[in-house]
């Protein structure tokens, strides 16, 4: 049976660990296993996701979520294929502008990110398809590009939380990854999607935590520093975020990562972002989100090896009849 449930396994530790915890999700029926693009914070993720290629057999597989800055796309492009072919066809790519964990320690600056992330989709779109590409954008360009070895159709699937993006995502995607998304908004993001896409097939899928532990609750907590830093100003707004609040969680973010600025996230704000309660309320809370909001999937957020067989266990059982 396959779930309504995919994983999203962040790579920190071995890459081998990784892969088990993948072939696991094959075996529990996980619709699909995303690994995190974080650059320098974690394991490679294409090494990462030809590891659990080589270990699985039918759950399809690709970077969430990669992005026009880091490499350039023809090289994301290059990679993809390469891994659809040895995968016998699992691949898929999911694409963001992404945010301050990847690109800060990089010193990259994101410039005009939705026209990256729309020229970056144009051409891997046609690369798949094997044409030859030239372009010259600000972000990255090509010069008589050409794919010999991809198959056409790998699914492209966008993710964001500003209105631009999901637009973008609705008129040039196959599904949109809602990460993160206050509650009270899902409504309008996926009737906005839905209505950009028209009757073609589209897969929406929804991430937050699930915090049932004390401990899955503070990790909560950090995930949302550097998310909440990069929503949209109406998201701050709607939540009550100061540009003093922003300072001081950039500012300890620079000095001790998230478990450090995770002290300026209002116990309030977690509330609205992340699934927490007991397990039954969080598996009550999912299943009406999912259908009260038009949801085709939920992607589960693995940030760490340790436990995580269990609380991916735990998570399976949410979704089962």
């Amino acid at each position: 049976m396959t779930l309504p449930l995919s994983v999203s396994l962040m790579p920190e530790g071995p890459v081998a660990e990784i892969a088990d915890l993948a072939v696991l999700a094959e075996e529990l029926g996980a619709a699909r296993c995303w690994v995190y693009d974080e650059g320098l914070v974690t394991r490679d993720v294409y090494v990462t996701l030809t590891a659990i290629a080589a270990r699985t057999q039918r759950i399809p597989l690709g970077p969430g979520i990669t992005n026009p800055f880091v490499r350039h796309p023809g090289a994301t492009a290059a990679a993809i294929a390469s891994l659809d072919e040895f995968s016998g066809g699992r691949a898929f790519v999911g694409i963001g502008a992404g945010g301050g964990l990847t690109l800060d320690p990089l010193g990259i600056e994101r410039i005009r990110p939705v026209t990256a992330v729309s020229e970056m989709v144009t051409c891997l779109r046609r690369l798949f398809a094997g044409e030859r590409v030239d372009h010259a954008g600000h972000a990255f360009s090509f010069r008589k590009a050409k794919l010999d070895y991809a198959r056409p159709g790998i699914d492209i699937i966008l993710a964001g939380r500003g209105p631009r993006m999901t637009a973008l995502g609705g008129q040039l995607a196959d599904g949109f990854n809602l990460s993160y998304i206050h509650k009270d908004l899902l409504g309008s993001h996926t009737r906005s999607l839905r209505q950009a896409c028209g009757d073609r097939p589209f897969r929406i899928t929804y991430s937050t935590m699930i915090a049932i532990t004390d401990e899955e609750y503070d990790a909560a907590r950090a995930q949302l520093t550097f998310r909440l830093v990069d929503s949209p100003p109406e998201v701050k707004e709607l939540i009550g975020m100061t540009p003093e609040h922003v300072a001081n969680i950039r500012s300890d973010l620079a000095d001790g990562g998230p478990r450090a600025a995770a002290r300026h996230i209002d116990p309030d704000w977690v509330s609205s972002f992340v699934i927490s309660g007991t397990t039954a309320e969080c598996a009550a809370e999912l299943r009406a989100l999912m259908a009260d909001n038009d949801i085709d999937e939920f992607q589960l957020p693995v940030l760490d090896t340790e436990g995580a067989a269990a609380f991916i266990q735990r998570s399976a059982e949410m979704f089962r009849p």
